[in-house]
């Protein structure tokens, strides 16, 4: 099994763009937007867009498996006011239903905040509520808790507040994390050295189970260990540095999982996907 890099790819032209992107960056993996992650509501996908997507998947050699989809910024899972928390659960439907038509099977989120309108707890048994009601209306789609940097109120940024939601959710066979180097670095796990790298993963295993790894965000900081601030870099020129990138590269528990760079300069991407695979011991994508 390979390993699947790429990156987090632009949908100007329908969604049916994002392979035809991926592939002119020599990525062997994407992520993307199946709707307008800055509004409420977007208009349903046409079947012509749906068709064309999963042509152009198949002609650019995208399994499903290679492709993670993110869901919309304002999607807050753990919201206290009714209205968002109504907003957000519909908009997470349709966010999954989405995936269905498409043919993905892996929906990234990020968990929620709590705002400071309840307690933690509170705020993380709400969010599993609100995934629970999502998994029973749909099928085929993981729901993928990304952690977080822990800026502000926002939650899942230990591995103990991501496996307090997994802990919760009835069909586990349908949850997985995706592992955000930054928000982790942030968070506080050392990823910049040898031994904090080993120290988080088995942490992970520990707390969390490895089995539930379904993805990573690949990305350097620009701020510091334990900062708990969101700032992403470019590979290899922030806090974190190369070795990490080195260390996952060679890392077979990282096969056949979507790696993907959401790194700030979308100009360096081809760039920086092929130093990732040549690092992986192959010369660009496979």
């Amino acid at each position: 099994m390979e390993k699947y890099i790429g990156a987090h790819v632009a949908v100007e032209g329908g969604v049916a763009s994002a392979p035809l992107n991926a592939r002119a960056i020599g990525a062997g993996a994407f992520a993307l937007f199946t709707r307008n992650p800055s509004r409420w509501r977007s208009e349903p996908l046409l079947p012509s867009e749906i068709d064309a997507f999963k042509r152009n998947c198949e002609e650019c050699g995208y399994s499903a498996a290679q492709i993670l989809a993110h869901d919309s910024y304002l999607i807050n899972l753990g919201a206290k006011d009714p209205k968002k928390l109504f907003l957000s659960r519909t908009a997470f439907l349709d966010e999954m239903e989405r995936c269905e038509q498409l043919g993905l099977t892996m929906l990234n989120f990020h968990p929620g905040s709590h705002l400071n309108e309840m307690s933690p707890e509170e705020c993380l048994d709400r969010i599993a509520d609100s995934i629970n009601k999502t998994l029973d209306a749909t099928t085929g789609v993981k729901a993928v808790i990304e952690n977080t940097a822990g800026q502000g109120s926002n939650l899942g940024y230990s591995f103990e507040q991501i496996a307090h939601i997994i802990d919760r959710i009835e069909d586990k066979s349908r949850v997985g994390v995706c592992i955000d180097s930054c928000h982790a670095y942030a968070a506080g796990y050392d990823l910049a050295t040898d031994e904090g790298y080993a120290a988080m993963w088995n942490e992970f295993d520990r707390v969390i189970g490895l089995k539930y790894l379904s993805g990573m965000h690949l990305n350097d900081s620009k701020k510091g260990l334990g900062s708990h601030v969101d700032r992403h870099e470019s590979m290899g020129k922030g806090a974190i540095g190369m070795r990490f990138f080195e260390l996952l590269m060679a890392d077979k528990r990282m096969n056949g999982i979507p790696l993907i760079l959401e790194t700030p300069d979308p100009s360096l991407w081809a760039e920086e996907i092929a130093v990732l695979y040549r690092l992986a011991g192959g010369e660009g994508k496979p």
